[in-house]
């Protein structure tokens, strides 16, 4: 069964943190087709929240096609979101490796998450593409790609005020070649 924890000043509505979190327990294999979902009245008593925000969770668990309410017994899991259990997965081994690695080497739980959301970005890009398709942040169309010839990024890009020496930069002044300025 899963254990909801609510974070009252994360910011994000309470009924939003109860489907999250239902939603990676379905992901990592925590809850599987056919298990009961916890009472809204067990939920309540382990988080002190009110039970109409654990409905409205559920609610919208059963809009998403995830759960279903069946009178008298309870919620339960219609479908699951995970392609394998995570529990024995070989991801999940490496990505437990990872971790370890990096606590050893002195990065805190933020920096792992920063880290992560960074890579997890760059490998799964966001539809931001003209069609809505997604646009891989080195493909050319991306305007913040490196190889985007108008990106404030790219010192190479005429219109790009990093680049002292450009002569088409109204502002820009000869970038002294080493030695003493003097």
């Amino acid at each position: 069964m899963v254990a909801y924890r609510i974070d009252r000043h994360s910011g994000v509505a309470t009924y939003v943190q109860i489907v999250q979190q239902t939603k990676q327990a379905l992901r990592l294999g925590l809850l599987r087709p056919g298990d009961r979902l916890p009472t809204a009245r067990e939920v309540v008593e382990a988080t002190a929240i009110n039970p109409n925000t654990v409905l409205k969770a559920y609610r919208e668990l059963e809009r998403e096609g995830l759960v279903e309410a069946r009178r008298g017994l309870g919620t339960f899991v219609r479908r699951s979101l995970g392609a394998t259990p995570a529990d024995d997965s070989p991801l999940r081994a490496g990505l437990g490796a990872w971790a370890a690695e990096a606590r050893a080497a002195g990065l805190d739980r933020e920096d792992v998450a920063a880290l992560f959301a960074a890579v997890l970005d760059e490998a799964f890009p966001t539809p931001d593409g003209p069609s809505g398709h997604p646009v891989h942040p080195d493909h050319p169309s991306n305007p913040s790609s490196p190889s985007s010839p108008s990106s404030p990024d790219n010192p190479s890009s005429p219109s790009s005020p990093s680049n002292p020496s450009n002569p088409s930069n109204p502002s820009s002044k000869p970038a002294l070649q080493g030695g003493d300025p003097s």
